[in-house]
């Protein structure tokens, strides 16, 4: 799996996980880092700076 996508995954890291484990684990991992990157931004957008930095 790893080297038809262009990743050398060490045979025992897909030997453990198996590959539909180690692919539903990369994507969450993505997941996980588009939340962490959009959320903090849009609640620092309703912040009372931000708010405050519109009205002028």
């Amino acid at each position: 799996m790893g080297e038809s996508a262009g990743l050398r995954l060490p045979g025992s890291v897909v030997a453990v996980y198996g590959g539909p484990l180690v692919l539903a684990l990369g994507l969450g991992g993505l997941v996980i880092a588009v939340l962490g990157a959009s959320l903090p931004a849009g609640w620092a957008a309703g912040g009372r700076t931000a708010v405050a930095l519109r009205a002028e």
